[in-house]
Parts: C-alpha cells; sequence; structure tokens
C-alpha cells in the first residue's frame, strides 16, 4: 500500500512522516512526501532529530505535489496544523485522504535544544498514530472501513 504524507512545505512534519513510516512499515507498504509550496530544503533540525533517532536521511528533499505524481498513492494524508489556519494542500484522486494535523516545530521561536524536544513531541505524536495504523488488518477491511479508521487516528 502506497501512503503520500503533504503539507505546505515538506521540510518538517511530513518528511518525519516519510521516514518514521518507510523505517517500520509492514511489507509491501511504503510512503513518499510533498508539498503544495515546498520550501526547497528539509529543514535541518528535521535531518538532526532523525540521525539522532538512528534513521537514515539519505535522498530526503523537499519536493513538489507534481514530482509525486508517478508513486500513485492508495492514501493521502495531510499533516498540516489546521489550528494555525495553513492552507494544507489538496491531492485530487481517488485515494484514501485523511487529515492527521500537526503544530510545526521548525516554526517554534526556541532555543535550538527545546527545538529539538518539539522535533521529538512531534515524532512521538507521528509514532503513535502509525503504531494504530500499522495495527490495522487493512486486508480485510472494506474500503468505507479503512477510511473511517484511518480517519479515526487523527484523534490520538
Amino acid at each position: 500500500m502506497k501512503f503520500l504524507f503533504l503539507c505546505t512545505g515538506n521540510s518538517c512534519r511530513s518528511i518525519l512522516s516519510e521516514v518514521l513510516f518507510n523505517s517500520r512499515a509492514p511489507e509491501g507498504w511504503v510512503a513518499y512526501s510533498a508539498g503544495s509550496k515546498p520550501s526547497g530544503q528539509v529543514h535541518p533540525l528535521t535531518i538532526k532529530t532523525l540521525q539522532n533517532l538512528g534513521l537514515s536521511t539519505e535522498g530526503l528533499s523537499s519536493k513538489t505535489i507534481d514530482a509525486c505524481e508517478q508513486y500513485e498513492p492508495e492514501v493521502v494524508i495531510t499533516v498540516c496544523d489546521a489550528a494555525a489556519q495553513e492552507a494544507c494542500p489538496l491531492y485530487l484522486g481517488g485515494a484514501i485522504k485523511a487529515h492527521w494535523g500537526l503544530s510545526d516545530p521548525s516554526h517554534l521561536d526556541l532555543p535550538e535544544e527545546e527545538k529539538l524536544q518539539a522535533f521529538l513531541t512531534t515524532v512521538d505524536h507521528i509514532n503513535k498514530r502509525l503504531d494504530a495504523l500499522f495495527a490495522l488488518d487493512a486486508k480485510k477491511m472494506s474500503r468505507p472501513e479503512l477510511i473511517a479508521e484511518i480517519n479515526k487516528i487523527s484523534h490520538i
């Protein structure tokens, strides 16, 4: 099953989601990430956080939604923070769509150590949602059941 994590800048939350997903995904599941207005670079603290967790950052880049069309995702998850009034990107197509809003730690005006802690908090939120996602028996679920369950995960 192919997943696409979307946000605006594709430098922090969607990249973290992509890497954390791929580091733990069941066989046959893969994730990509993109942004509606990509920043053009992965945030340095995203890289540092992933490296501190022992996860590979090789090949990561900030890319547009158009660059991901070839992946033909079955599930598209937006990770913008609705509370921050961000314009979350839309992905048109037949994919299952869900919104798992996450605060953006890269925009916090904090000393680096505190900001890194905020990145780890974001990682914790993502991992809790991935735990719930990977616990689903997706093969035995109808499409409407799967849509409902993936959307419920946003409240975790």
